[in-house]
C-alpha cells in the first residue's frame, strides 16, 4: 500500500512551504536514506563531510509511513537516495518517482555483493536450515540482479491461518529484506555507498573511501566482540517475534526454532500461538524474544506454563541514537539481548 493520497499531500506542504531551506556542504550531494540502518552506514561514510537526511524516523513502521513535509521535501531535495527497496518500503516507490525522479537511487538489496535470503515458513524453521542453498554464498554475483525480489509481492497461500501478508501488502514470500542485521552485507553497502558518493564527488572520493574502509573495521570489530559473547548461547533453541533475524543469525552461528508471527505488521492467529507454544515445548525452548511495537500479552501467551525466558529485540533500534555509530550500535544491542536472555 503506497498511502498515495497522504504523502502526496504531505510532499505538497514540503515543497510550497519548506523550498529553499537550508543546503548542504558545498560539492557535496544532499542524501536521503529511507530507515535507521541505511541512514547509519551512509552517515558513517559521510561522516566530516555531510550528513543524510532520513526518510522513517526511529520507530516508526518501514511497511507503511505516511511521511511528513520535511522527509517529502529530503526526497525532493536529494541528489542520492539510499533504500533498502520494494521489499521492505512498497509504499516508498510513489514518492521516490514523484518526489526524487531526478535523483539517483541506490537499492541496496540489489547492490553487488548482498547476500539474500529467503524468508522461512511456518511456526517451525528446521526446513529452512541455513545452510540451504546457500552454501555458494562466497561468490555473490548470483545476487545482481535479485530476480527473487519480483516474486515477493506474489505469495502463494501456504498456511492455513489467514496471516500470508500484512496490513500494507507486505508478503513474506520470496526474499526477505531484513538483509541489513547481517555484518557481511553492511561492509559491502560501504563500499557501494562510498563508489556512490565519490561519483557525484569526485573531490571527496578519498575520504569517503577512507571512511567506508574505518566503518568496514569498526563493524567487523564489533562482530567479533558480540560473536565471544554469544557463545554460550549458540546451543540454544529460541523463538523470535518474526522473522525478521536470520541475517543476524546468520552472521553468528545461531539458529532460531521458529516465530511467533508471520510478519511484523501481521497479528498471529490462535492456531499459530498454539503451533509456536508446541515448538517451545517440543524443543525446550530457552528464550522467547519480543519487539517493543508488539503486544506483551502474546508473549506471555506463548510463554505461559513453560520455564523459558524472555528479552526484548528491536531489528530497527528505536531507541539508540541516529548517525554515524548507529550501526555497531544496533548489532551490539541485538547481540546483548540475546546474550543476556533469562
Amino acid at each position: 500500500m503506497r498511502n498515495s493520497s497522504v504523502w502526496r499531500s504531505g510532499a505538497a506542504v514540503a515543497v510550497a512551504v519548506l523550498a529553499g531551506a537550508g543546503g548542504a556542504w558545498a560539492g557535496v550531494p544532499k542524501v536521503a536514506a529511507d530507515i535507521t540502518p541505511v541512514h547509519g552506514l551512509v552517515a558513517r561514510v559521510m561522516q566530516g563531510l555531510g550528513a543524510p537526511a532520513l526518510v522513517v524516523p526511529p520507530g516508526a513502521s518501514p511497511h507503511g509511513y505516511a511521511m511528513r513535509p520535511s522527509e517529502a521535501q529530503a526526497l525532493d531535495q536529494a541528489d542520492l537516495v539510499f533504500w533498502m527497496g520494494e521489499a521492505l518500503t512498497p509504499w516508498l516507490e510513489g514518492p521516490l518517482e514523484e518526489l526524487a525522479g531526478d535523483a539517483h537511487r541506490v537499492e541496496l538489496l540489489a547492490a553487488e555483493g548482498t547476500e539474500v535470503l529467503s524468508f522461512r515458513e511456518g511456526a517451525r524453521f528446521e526446513a529452512h536450515g541455513h545452510d540451504e542453498d546457500h552454501g555458494d554464498h562466497e561468490d555473490h554475483d548470483d545476487h545482481g540482479d535479485h530476480a527473487g525480489h519480483e516474486d515477493h509481492a506474489d505469495h502463494d497461500s501456504r498456511e492455513d491461518d489467514g496471516d500470508h501478508a500484512d496490513a500494507h501488502g507486505h508478503s513474506h514470500a520470496g526474499a526477505d529484506p531484513h538483509a541489513w542485521l547481517l555484518p557481511a552485507n553492511a561492509q559491502a553497502w560501504l563500499d557501494v555507498i562510498a563508489a556512490e558518493l565519490a561519483e557525484h564527488d569526485p573531490d571527496n572520493a578519498a575520504a569517503y573511501k577512507a571512511n567506508a574502509e574505518a566503518g568496514k573495521q569498526e563493524i567487523a570489530d564489533a562482530a567479533a566482540s558480540i560473536s565471544a559473547s554469544l557463545e554460550p548461547f549458540r546451543a540454544k533453541q529460541f523463538i523470535v517475534f518474526h522473522d525478521a533475524y536470520q541475517y543476524f543469525e546468520r552472521g553468528f552461528g545461531l539458529n532460531a526454532a521458529g516465530a511467533i508471527s508471520l510478519g511484523d505488521a501481521v497479528k498471529p492467529s490462535p492456531a499459530r500461538i498454539a503451533e509456536v507454544r508446541a515448538v517451545v515445548a517440543d524443543l525446550e525452548v530457552s528464550c522467547v524474544f519480543s519487539e517493543p511495537q508488539f503486544n506483551p500479552g502474546v508473549v506471555a501467551t506463548v510463554l505461559d506454563g513453560t520455564g523459558a525466558g524472555t528479552a526484548l529485540l528491536d531489528p530497527l533500534g528505536a531507541k539508540l541514537e541516529p548517525g554515524p555509530q548507529f550501526y555497531p550500535a544496533l548489532l551490539r544491542d541485538i547481540g546483548s539481548a540475546i546474550a543476556g536472555c533469562e
